[in-house]
């Protein structure tokens, strides 16, 4: 077994496959990266030969990438993965997601929370957008999970004032509660260790809350330079409540408009039955879509058109929205998300022009993720300069016979990745690269 290396500086030899920010894509057959003792990518390119430096780890036929970046998860929501499907959003809130959400205190995040760090990292993510529960001490939790882990996150509580699990409190006393609490958390946490973990203020959706939650939240973020998430226009049900409870609003979008939330720091997940001026507005705004195809498919919440968006200027990256989604890879999340466009395209509702290639999934999971979170100048991409999120992925175990022919092009490596994810092909990931925990089979090369 040959150890991958824990923390910088080292070299690595293998395969180098990533997005780059000109709109290619890196494809080295036998490449060298090189990490400094900052964690940033100090070299990337072919293997140099009798030049090489004298300590490299060579991992041939594993492939270097840059890490991926789901940019919408529910950790509390995790042990309910798989079940529920067919159901309607509302009544999955109600029957699968309430209850287990209302459990999630401390003692169960911090049992839960570094299972599933370790969890994401063995399924090649390295930065994590998500939400906590109500409570303030297992936000908190779920954050120390995090910076112990290694992982790169932004994490929320969850703020709910009109509809809520919290029974515990005089309604008029939960929106000042929701506040402070999640004010204390953004001063504790956003910004932590050089940025690698930061706060997301997170009002459920609106649904679930009044217009002053909305408003007071949205300018909290502003305060503090956080970031501001929910979801919006997930499902026909969802969409309909929203009409009813903001009936002054020209659409769903407008509703978190009037609260002055909308911008480059807002994340708002699905997005799935936009209108024109809503996807005007997005772009204007620069606020960002967090895609989740396999929970849109598992809820029957609809097929959200991705291309059309991508064509109009929205930024989009993708997200596992587990529980709503049934697997944390976004491996797994991106054969769902083509699977998704090529139906749209076949039943005439897609342009075929706009249609997305294996490489467009890997960008969209990585450097579209980052630039999201206006964080595409660290993280991404195999560029120099960028800190070091990486993985080591190994396409052998994604043949469907031993033997077959390893000199893909970049689009067929990209495709089997896709389309054949084996459970343990990231064999190691890191963030600045420092090596993250994963399951034991993770930490080495067998």
């Amino acid at each position: 077994m040959t150890p991958f290396p824990a923390a910088p500086p080292f070299a690595l030899r293998a395969r180098l496959l990533s997005p780059v920010t000109d709109g290619t894509t890196l494809d080295v057959m036998d490449g060298l990266i090189e990490v400094d003792q900052r964690g940033r990518i100090a070299t990337v390119g072919a293997w140099p030969g009798a030049e090489a430096p004298a300590s490299v780890i060579d991992l041939r036929p594993m492939v270097v990438m840059p890490g991926l970046v789901d940019l919408h998860v529910h950790l509390p929501q995790i042990p309910n993965a798989g079940l529920g499907s067919g159901l309607d959003l509302l009544t999955w809130l109600d029957r699968y997601i309430f209850p287990l959400e209302r459990a999630y205190d401390r003692s169960v995040a911090e049992l839960q929370a570094p299972s599933a760090f370790r969890a994401f990292a063995a399924a090649g993510t390295t930065t994590v957008v998500a939400y906590a529960a109500l409570w303030e001490d297992s936000t908190d939790a779920a954050f120390a999970a995090a910076e112990e882990h290694g992982i790169r996150a932004i994490i929320g509580k969850v703020m709910m004032d009109r509809i809520t699990y919290d029974t515990d409190i005089a309604r008029n006393e939960i929106l000042e509660r929701s506040l402070r609490q999640s004010d204390d958390l953004a001063s504790r946490w956003h910004g932590r260790d050089d940025g690698r973990l930061r706060y997301a203020f997170t009002p459920r959706f609106a649904v679930s809350c009044t217009a002053e939650m909305l408003r007071e939240s949205a300018a909290l973020a502003a305060h503090h330079g956080a970031y501001w998430q929910t979801h919006l226009s997930e499902d026909a049900g969802e969409i309909t409540e929203v009409r009813r409870h903001f009936p002054d609003a020209r659409d769903y979008l407008d509703v978190y408009d009037h609260a002055g939330a909308l911008g480059a720091r807002t994340i708002l997940a699905h997005a799935i039955h936009l209108s024109d001026r809503e996807v005007a507005r997005l772009v204007d705004s620069g606020s960002s879509v967090a895609h989740c195809p396999a929970s849109n498919l598992f809820l029957s919440s609809g097929m959200m058109p991705l291309g059309a968006y991508r064509a109009a200027g929205i930024p989009v990256g993708l997200g596992s929205d587990v529980a709503g989604g049934p697997e944390l890879s976004l491996f797994s999340v991106m054969r769902a998300g083509a699977v998704t466009q090529r139906v749209l395209e076949l039943s005439g509702r897609a342009d075929p022009s706009n249609a997305t290639r294996p490489s467009d999934w890997i960008r969209l999971a990585s450097l579209e993720g980052a630039r999201a979170l206006g964080m595409d100048g660290e993280i991404g991409s195999l560029e120099v300069g960028k800190e070091a999120d990486l993985i080591a992925v190994d396409p052998r175990l994604t043949t469907p016979l031993p033997g077959d022919d390893p000199r893909l092009d970049a689009d067929d490596v990209f495709s089997r990745l896709i389309f054949r994810p084996h459970p343990n092909m990231v064999r190691g990931a890191w963030v600045r690269a420092r090596l993250l925990a994963g399951p034991p089979s993770f930490d080495g090369i067998g």
